[in-house]
């Protein structure tokens, strides 16, 4: 009798570099884990191999420097002040891209700064201190002077950084921070606008371009192309899912990821004679329930995966069958609902409480919990049982 359901194992691998070929280092990786002394596990049809973006991208050798930001910038930007909108509050995420972003703007550099907390749920202010003055300020939007007047200095609960104070440091004669939740006040200040918002980008873009915007630029167009022979680029997401690496450069998020996957799931065939799913994962989706934060600073989850990860689960809830048996036994309840659940219309009621959400979105999420962001030194995982549900043997 079968006692385990879903294991999510974290796969050692040896560092890589830029030029090293990934798809023989994960497979060679996956397959000597299965067959080590110590934590043997046989491979199986519906496995998943899940590889972190990190990785990837670093093989890849998808770097920009921040020269190479300032130079597009200035591309799409050739005169004028520029407004930034909606940035998250990060040092590795978006202070290096602002530092290379104001590099390349000629005029005055506006950046609006949401409240009480960025897209992602960094707080620029804690949220009761905030709502317990907000009657002091002026109005929906307001400088950095205003903010320290009314709430004081603010630093970030776990960083510890003034983010105003951060951002405008990097050139205090042209760089001036307000706030505001409307998009269209950035058009208070300029008339050129670039969109740094990640998941809210396309409506940003809408409805700045509808309000009268001049030109408006979003972070996946920057760096969409090679902005130099040799430089990193990313066509979907631009500067999106980027990271610090140096002083002086970005690791941009992984490119061409559908073919990567479905050459790593063709060898694992291969080797093994399994037919396994693959996928590439970035930040997992969810959130911190003690800081706030929504971990998705990445604009998607997987940026590819194998065709077998598509769509979403199709479980029912057994708590709720095991609840409703009406005098039948609750455990063949269960066998019996699973047994039907394909029948259309049968137990509709019974996926109340089981979110659809998709699934690449769950097993990106399991994976970087798993490989955490740490000295792990696990950018693999490989997953079973997750697609089994209380019947498989």
């Amino acid at each position: 009798m079968r006692f385990v359901g879903t294991v999510s194992r974290g796969i050692r691998l040896p560092i890589m570099k830029k030029g090293d070929d990934l798809v023989k280092t994960v497979v060679d990786s996956v397959c000597k884990a299965a067959e080590c002394d110590r934590d043997p596990f046989q491979m199986r049809d519906r496995d998943i191999v899940a590889i972190t973006e990190s990785l990837v991208a670093r093989s890849q050798g998808n770097y920009v420097s921040l020269k190479d930001i300032s130079n597009d910038i200035a591309s799409k930007f050739p005169e004028g002040d520029v407004a930034i909108i909606c940035p998250i509050l990060s040092r590795n995420r978006f202070y290096q891209l602002l530092r290379g972003m104001v590099a390349g703007i000629k005029g005055k550099v506006h950046i609006i700064l949401t409240y009480p907390s960025d897209e992602v749920g960094n707080q620029i202010v804690d949220p009761k201190h905030f709502y317990l003055n907000v009657d002091k300020l002026s109005g929906e939007c307001f400088d950095a002077d205003e903010f320290y007047k009314v709430f004081g200095v603010c630093k970030h609960k776990f960083t510890g950084v003034d983010y105003i104070e951060l951002y405008q440091s990097i050139d205090p004669s042209r760089v001036f921070v307000h706030l505001s939740n409307n998009p269209l006040s950035a058009l208070k200040f300029a008339d050129q606008v670039l969109v740094a918002s990640i998941h809210a980008r396309f409506v940003h873009r809408e409805i700045l371009e509808h309000g009268g915007a001049k030109k408006v630029v979003t972070m996946d167009q920057i760096c969409a192309t090679p902005p130099r022979e040799g430089a990193g680029y990313n066509e979907t997401y631009g500067l999106l899912g980027s990271n610090y690496t140096t002083d002086e450069a970005v690791k941009l998020f992984p490119r061409d990821c559908k073919n990567i996957v479905e050459k790593i799931a063709k060898e694992l065939k291969a080797r093994t004679g399994k037919n396994i799913e693959v996928m590439v994962y970035g930040d997992g989706a969810f959130k911190d329930p003690v800081c706030g934060i929504w971990e998705l600073a990445d604009p998607v989850v997987s940026p590819g995966y194998t065709d077998g990860l598509d769509g979403v689960p199709k479980e029912i809830k057994l708590k709720y069958i095991a609840d409703n048996a009406e005098g039948k036994d609750p455990t063949q309840a269960v066998k019996d609902a699973i047994k039907e659940k394909c029948k259309i219309g049968k137990f509709e009621h019974s996926t109340m409480g089981t979110t659809p959400r998709r699934i690449p979105d769950l097993v990106g999420s399991l994976s970087d919990l798993t490989s955490g962001s740490g000295d792990k030194g696990t950018p693999v995982v490989y997953i079973q049982g997750y697609f089994d549900n209380y019947l498989d043997d």
